[in-house]
């Protein structure tokens, strides 16, 4: 008997994507249900070569729902996901509403999966946030290897992390350049378009912005506490991958060609590392794929025993909708959760 999954926030980026990952994985679903606001009820979305009709979140039964993916932002998860899991079934939620939430575990299935026991307390399981997920992808091999000290890191994000108006806004700003016609920036702070921004989500007292602060604190909660972490945050006009630029050090020496060696073989990675041109991988290429790819691997000299190396991965795949049904994929494969009993 198959599992009744439910997207919750099914028409934006991520929820559909969720949907497009479903239906690639062949995920054991006997039903799959479309949810999101009530102002898109009746809305088609695609699933597979079917298509869903989008139904009201507001007054959608998941008395019979055994997993639901909810990506429909924080403030709706704070409401909605303590309801669901009430109800039995378990939300795996891709908002930063419980990522730091004591009695939730927030996982990314190669480094952690060891800790979704918890879930039950509350029903509710945490996706990291995007630029998080693709690095400790990349981190969990060589801190097992050679235990991580302290990282820099400094991000290189694409739009759509913000959303589709995001993605938009990148559009008509590089036609607008083009035609020589206005350029109106509504959901970023500056232009976009033919520039980088140097922030991603509010500034913090202490100067840092909330995204570089969570990719500090959900790495030392999925991977470990000791590690610290400075983060760099930036928008960059991509519409799809983020890139990240990594250094590290490390406790233990460790060589390039053994972190080459090491990652090739851990879960979730790629690694692209030619000493020539085009030897590495960018975003563009990274779009539409699963892997977090690994590139630029170098010995760092100014510190002991430091690397530095550079990733990319989908952030809409690995960053959120990918991670989450690996998630779930994990909670079958550990035999954590089995398929409500359906009345004949």
């Amino acid at each position: 008997m198959g599992y009744k999954v439910a997207v919750v926030g099914a028409t934006g980026n991520v929820g559909r994507e969720m949907l497009n990952i479903l239906d690639e994985r062949k995920f054991p679903a006997d039903e799959v249900v479309a949810v999101a606001s009530r102002r898109s009820q009746g809305v088609d979305v695609s699933f597979g070569d079917k298509t869903l009709k989008v139904k009201a979140l507001e007054n959608f039964d998941f008395s019979d729902v055994d997993i639901c993916l909810m990506s429909a932002g924080g403030n709706v998860s704070k409401e909605w996901s303590p309801k669901i899991g009430a109800q039995g079934a378990v939300v795996i939620d891709n908002s930063s509403a419980w990522r730091m939430d004591p009695d939730v575990p927030l996982i990314v299935p190669e480094v952690n999966a060891d800790a979704l026991v918890g879930f039950s307390k509350k029903n509710i399981i945490a996706n990291p946030n995007c630029s998080t997920a693709q690095l400790v992808v990349a981190l969990k091999p060589l801190h097992d290897r050679a235990v991580i000290k302290r990282v820099v890191v400094a991000t290189y994000q694409s739009v759509s992390g913000a959303g589709k108006d995001a993605m938009d806004e990148l559009f008509s700003q590089t036609k607008a350049v083009f035609t020589v016609s206005e350029i109106e920036s509504k959901k970023f702070p500056k232009r976009i378009a033919f520039n980088v921004i140097p922030q991603i989500d509010v500034f913090m007292e202490d100067g840092f912005t909330k995204e570089e602060w969570k990719m500090m604190v959900e790495t030392k909660k999925i991977l470990d506490p000791k590690i610290k972490l400075t983060a760099t945050c930036v928008r960059v006009p991509v519409f799809v991958s983020h890139s990240e630029a990594v250094n590290i050090e490390f406790e233990n020496p460790i060589s390039a060609d053994e972190a080459r060696n090491i990652l090739r073989t851990s879960p979730g990675c790629l690694v692209i590392d030619k000493h020539e041109p085009g030897g590495y991988v960018t975003p563009y290429e990274a779009a539409g794929e699963d892997a977090t790819y690994i590139s630029r691997i170098r010995e760092d000299a100014t510190v002991e025993n430091g690397l530095s190396l550079w990733c990319v991965s989908d952030n809409l795949r690995k960053g959120a909708a990918l991670n989450a049904i690996q998630i779930a994929e994990s909670l079958i494969n550990r035999k954590l959760i089995t398929p409500k009993n359906k009345a004949a």
